[in-house]
């Protein structure tokens, strides 16, 4: 997944009989994926649905995180990236919006994104839990 620039998110539009899937605004956080799994862990133990749709990229071997529009601008959390999707939004679909990556969490099964402030924590908490996981070996 590239992040160093802005990404479509969206997926392709099909020729069907059924009305077209709504789009919602939204940004992209992108972690390494042990960190991003120990986040999900994390938001998944919280109160109540704490996380959104999170993306899974195998070749780049991270997980991106749907946040609402506008995080990138103020996102500073060392270790991971927040790319806007330039008003393109997400369909709100089951199919995986790039190629070489698959939903951890599906859009319908979580909130529409996850809060950026809990994230923020969130990936706080995992990387302290990865540096004591590391440092007893």
């Amino acid at each position: 997944m590239e992040t160093s620039q802005s990404i479509e998110v969206c997926a392709p539009l099909t020729e069907c009989s059924e009305p077209p899937v709504p789009e919602v605004g939204c940004d992209l956080v992108t972690v390494p994926t042990r960190q991003g799994l120990e986040a999900v862990d994390i938001l998944r133990r919280g109160a109540g649905d704490a996380v959104g749709p999170v993306l899974h990229d195998d070749g780049g071997d991270t997980l991106g995180f749907v946040v609402p529009p506008g995080t990138a601008a103020a996102w500073d959390v060392p270790g991971s990236t927040c790319t806007e999707t330039d008003g393109r939004g997400l369909r709100l679909n089951p199919e995986p919006p790039v190629a070489g990556s698959d939903w951890l969490l599906p859009p319908g099964e979580a909130d529409l994104a996850t809060d950026p402030a809990v994230l923020r924590a969130a990936l706080g908490e995992a990387a302290r839990l990865i540096e004591a996981a590391d440092g007893c070996q």
